[in-house]
């Protein structure tokens, strides 16, 4: 009788314990639920970041296939018509006229004087002067404008004429820096002798040159800040001909250099003739059978030789690269390569025509001769051949698909290429 007394009271005592517990139950399915109910939420969120994401990537290689297709589209067809959307006659003129691409700009320069001109034609200044053989050197800050033959230098910013220089004796060739540091060859009948001076015409280098010494120089650069100066000399003896390529460092690596040499390179059986700075670190020198490329920014010294075997008519560079044009034997036409600051052939291209007008602009080389021009591209790719309506002196490229400035007699004129 106790026993099931005390069963009783048992069951009383879980009987009243069983709200309670239907509590805590329902508490603890409630943060069950809760806790269901944030991971649906988490993983609807990652749901639809994904999605979101799958959008983004997907717009994204919609819009670079169709900036694929259109730069393929533009650019890998030629073009065989110009067709001019606007025309400005300020920039006309008198038949003698020359221009030149410089600074974004054009100049116009003559006998007579010289004058600025923006991509609309419009003349932002112009300097009176008489120079009876005008030549052109241009870079991207400065150009120099000498009378070649004469005595008169020339040097010239965006922004006007910044010096004026007056020589001893005549002026053969000149190359300035990106400051206007200039310098020169001169040459009488008896000797040659290469001068430096700033700005404003002062005298800061003197060098004298001996057909027994360092040989006749043909050809000088300077460097972008006009510290180092490269000098091609030619000279002969016992009947061989010989070439010199050398630098002078006018900063503290040529300090202690007698006269600021620092590095002399010598090719026997070459004729070098055309010298250059491609950048302030990598220079060049371009003889009849061979192109050597120079590394090194106080020090030049050879990094490549490249042994050419055609007849070279033109040589164009740039900041980029290293064009030559060369004369194809046992067959019509012309080779035009390209080679990189390494002295890697970026292309070679094989086309027929002749062109007394070569250049590179960015990437593209441009040939025009006459009425007529063609247009390659770095990779190769004939962009354009055609002619225009007027004799083309001028031609450069400018923002925009397929659009370049053309300097004429008429004026200056923008066009864009089409089929």
């Amino acid at each position: 009788m106790k026993r099931r007394r005390d069963n009783r009271n048992l069951h009383v005592v879980r009987e009243q314990e069983d709200p309670t517990d239907r509590i805590v139950r329902e508490i603890l399915d409630e943060l069950n639920s809760e806790d269901d109910f944030e991971r649906e939420a988490d993983e609807s969120g990652r749901r639809h970041r994904r999605s979101v994401r799958r959008r983004w990537i997907t717009g994204i290689l919609v819009l670079v296939a169709v900036a694929a297709g259109v730069y393929l589209l533009v650019n890998l067809q030629t073009y065989g018509q110009m067709s001019v959307t606007e025309s400005y006659g300020n920039g006309g003129g008198a038949s003698n006229n020359s221009y030149r691409e410089f600074s974004g700009g054009v100049l116009k320069y003559s006998r007579d004087g010289v004058s600025y001109l923006d991509q609309k034609g419009e003349e932002q200044w112009n300097h009176s002067y008489q120079i009876k053989n005008p030549y052109i050197e241009t870079g991207k800050e400065s150009a120099v404008i000498m009378d070649k033959g004469g005595n008169d230098i020339l040097v010239i910013q965006q922004d006007g004429i910044k010096g004026e220089i007056h020589t001893a004796m005549p002026i053969e060739k000149v190359s300035v820096s990106e400051q206007g540091i200039v310098a020169a060859i001169l040459k009488n009948d008896s000797s040659a002798r290469i001068i430096c001076y700033d700005i404003a015409g002062n005298i800061l280098v003197e060098h004298k040159t001996s057909s027994v010494g360092t040989g006749y120089p043909l050809d000088i650069a300077l460097s972008e800040d006009g510290k180092v100066m490269q000098v091609l000399y030619f000279y002969t003896q016992d009947g061989a001909i010989t070439s010199k390529v050398m630098y002078y460092n006018f900063g503290d690596a040529g300090k202690e250099k007698t006269d600021n040499q620092v590095s002399s390179h010598e090719y026997k059986d070459t004729i070098m003739a055309s010298g250059f700075f491609i950048d302030q670190d990598t220079s060049a020198a371009v003889g009849d059978n061979c192109l050597t490329i120079y590394h090194g920014k106080d020090t030049p010294q050879e990094k490549v030789r490249i042994t050419i075997d055609k007849e070279i008519k033109s040589v164009v560079h740039n900041e980029h690269y290293i064009g030559l044009i060369l004369k194809n034997e046992g067959k019509e036409g012309c080779e035009m390569r390209l080679y990189n600051g390494d002295g890697k052939l970026v292309i070679s291209k094989d086309f027929t025509g002749d062109y007394s007008s070569v250049k590179l602009c960015g990437r593209q080389v441009i040939m025009y001769d006459g009425k007529k021009c063609r247009i390659f591209m770095r990779n190769g790719i004939l962009k354009f051949d055609g002619e225009m309506e007027n004799n083309i002196m001028e031609i450069f490229p400018v923002a925009g698909v397929n659009k370049y400035i053309v300097m004429s007699a008429d004026g200056m004129a923008k066009v864009r290429l089409v089929k």
